[in-house]
C-alpha cells in the first residue's frame, strides 16, 4: 500500500514512487503505474471536498472575521455569519459539493486614488467572502511553487519591502534605467477566458473550475441596479489576488526567458536595463507582449523610461547611486491622512488625537523604515507637533486663558501675557518660539506621541 496525495492505493507488497515506500530499485508495473495515476487525477478532481473541510473551513472563518470589512449586498455583516452558517450551512455545503451554487453580486464601492481618480471596489457577501477564503487557501499551494522569484504581491512570505529591496538590488548593480509598466485598471480589463485556461493547468476539478469562473462573472450591484461582468476580477474579494498572480506568472516567464531584471508586486512591473535605448526597446516589445498575448492595456501616459530617481515604485524612489528615499508623494499622502485625523479632533482632548495619529505613524514608520535620510521624517515630526500645538492654541480661546496655561507650562508672566495678546492667528502662534517653549518635544514624548524618525531609527537597529 502506499499514499499519493493522500489518496491510498493498493499494490500488496511495498513500492517506492517520489520517495514514498521501501525499496528505492523497484520499478512498478503497467497495473501500478495506472493505479497511481488514477489516484492522482482523483485527488486533483477532489479539490471542492478539500474546500469544505471543515479544518479549512475554520481557518478561513478565522479570517473573514479578523479581515472585517462591510456588508454585501445581502446586508449580512461579519458579526452576523455565524448564525448564517448555523442554519443554511448543510445546504452550502451539498451546492459547493453538487457544484450548483451561485455566488451573488458585489457591492460597488469607489475610494479615490492617491493621485486622483476612483478605484472601484467589488465588495462580495460575507458568505461569498468566506468560500472564496476556503478556495485561495486550497488553491494558494498549488500555484505558489510555480510563481517567479521576482513576483513579491499577494504571496504568503513576501511583501513589498522585500521588492524594494530587490529592486534597489538591480540600481546597486549598474543597472541605470528603469522602465516602469503601468497596467490600466489591470483588475477591470482581466480576461475570462485566458485566466481560466490558465487555472486549469493546475486544477481539474470541474466544480472548482465552475465555481472560480462564476465568480468573476457575478454582476455588480451599483444604485440597485446590476450590471453584467464580462472581463475582470473583482477587487476586494480574497480570491482576486491569486487569480492576478495567475494570470501575471505569464509576463514573469516572459521576462524571466528574455533574461531581464525585473520586479512585480500585483500589477506595478519594474524592469531595469542598462541604457535608454534599450529600456525604449523593452517597453516597446512588453507592451506588445502584454497586449496580444494577455489582452492588458499599457497605460502610455503612466509608462515610461526614466532614471530609478525620477519614478517612484511601492512608496519609495531609488537614487541612481542605489539608495533609498521616500517618496514625495509618499509624504504627501501621509499629511492628507492626518490631516482627516486633526479635522476629526475639535473639542477633542488632545491625548485622543494623539493616540489616533500613533496608530497612522506607527503604521507608516513600519513600511517607510527602509529609507535612512532623516530630514524628511524631522520635517514631518515637526509638522505634526505644530499642528498639535495648533489645536492647544484654538482650545484655550481667550487671552486669559492663554496667559494661565503658558505660565503653568513655564513660561514667564510677562512672556506668557505678550504671547496670549499678540493677535496672531493660530498656525502663526503654534510655530512660535512661546509655544515650542512650552510644548517641546519631550513633553509630546512624554504624552505618548510618536515620532517616526525615532522611530524608524529604532526599527533600523533591529537585528
Amino acid at each position: 500500500m502506499f499514499v499519493v496525495n493522500s489518496v491510498t492505493v493498493e499494490t500488496g507488497e511495498p513500492v517506492s514512487i517520489e520517495g514514498v515506500g521501501q525499496n528505492p530499485a523497484r520499478t512498478l508495473s503497467h497495473a501500478e503505474s495506472d493505479a497511481v495515476t488514477l489516484a492522482r487525477t482523483n485527488a486533483e478532481q477532489a479539490l471542492m471536498e478539500q474546500v469544505v473541510d471543515r479544518a479549512n473551513m475554520q481557518r478561513a472563518y478565522k479570517r473573514v472575521v479578523q479581515n472585517k470589512g462591510a456588508a454585501g449586498v445581502d446586508g449580512v455583516t461579519v458579526s452576523g455569519l455565524s448564525d448564517l452558517l448555523r442554519q443554511h450551512w448543510p445546504t452550502i455545503k451539498v451546492k459547493l459539493l453538487e457544484g450548483n451554487y451561485q455566488p451573488l453580486p458585489v457591492r460597488q464601492v469607489s475610494i479615490p486614488k492617491p493621485n486622483g481618480g476612483e478605484r472601484h471596489l467589488g465588495i462580495p457577501t460575507v458568505l461569498d467572502r468566506l468560500i472564496q477564503q476556503a478556495l485561495h487557501q486550497v488553491l494558494s499551494p498549488l500555484f505558489e511553487p510555480t510563481f517567479s522569484t521576482h513576483s513579491y504581491g499577494f504571496r504568503p512570505g513576501r511583501s513589498a519591502q522585500q521588492a524594494v529591496l530587490a529592486a534597489q538590488s538591480h540600481v546597486a548593480s549598474g543597472y541605470e534605467w528603469v522602465v516602469d509598466l503601468d497596467l490600466e485598471s489591470f483588475f477591470d480589463r482581466v480576461n475570462h477566458d485566458l485566466l481560466m485556461t490558465r487555472v486549469e493547468r493546475h486544477v481539474a476539478d470541474r466544480r472548482v473550475l465552475k465555481l472560480i469562473r462564476k465568480s468573476l462573472k457575478v454582476g455588480m450591484m451599483v444604485g440597485g441596479l446590476q450590471s453584467p461582468r464580462q472581463e475582470g476580477t473583482p477587487q476586494g474579494g480574497p480570491l482576486s489576488p491569486l487569480l492576478s498572480n495567475i494570470l501575471l506568472d505569464d509576463l514573469d516567464r516572459e521576462l524571466d526567458k528574455r533574461g531581464h531584471r525585473f520586479v512585480r508586486y500585483a500589477d506595478d512591473v519594474v524592469i531595469y536595463v542598462n541604457s535608454e535605448r534599450s529600456g525604449l526597446r523593452v517597453l516597446s516589445s512588453v507592451k506588445r507582449f502584454v497586449t496580444k498575448r494577455l489582452k492588458l492595456v499599457v497605460n502610455d501616459k503612466k509608462s515610461s523610461v526614466a532614471k530609478p530617481s525620477r519614478r517612484t515604485f511601492l512608496g519609495y524612489t531609488i537614487s541612481n547611486q542605489g539608495h533609498l528615499r521616500i517618496s514625495m508623494s509618499s509624504r504627501l499622502r501621509l499629511k492628507r491622512k492626518l490631516l482627516q485625523v486633526f479635522r476629526r479632533s475639535r473639542g477633542r482632548a488632545l491625548l485622543r488625537t494623539i493616540e489616533e495619529l500613533n496608530r497612522v505613524l506607527r503604521g507608516w514608520s513600519a513600511y517607510f523604515k527602509l529609507a535612512p535620510s532623516k530630514t524628511p521624517l524631522m520635517q514631518i515630526d515637526g509638522w505634526v507637533r505644530r499642528k498639535l500645538r495648533c489645536i492647544l492654541w484654538r482650545q484655550w480661546k481667550r487671552p486669559k486663558t492663554r496667559e494661565r496655561n503658558l505660565r503653568r507650562l513655564g513660561l514667564s508672566v510677562q512672556r506668557a501675557w505678550r504671547s496670549s495678546v499678540n493677535g496672531r492667528g493660530p498656525w502663526w502662534n503654534a510655530g512660535a518660539s512661546h509655544m515650542n517653549l512650552a510644548v517641546p518635544k519631550l513633553r509630546f514624548n512624554n504624552w505618548g506621541l510618536v515620532s517616526v524618525v525615532d522611530t524608524i531609527w529604532r526599527l533600523q537597529r533591529l537585528p
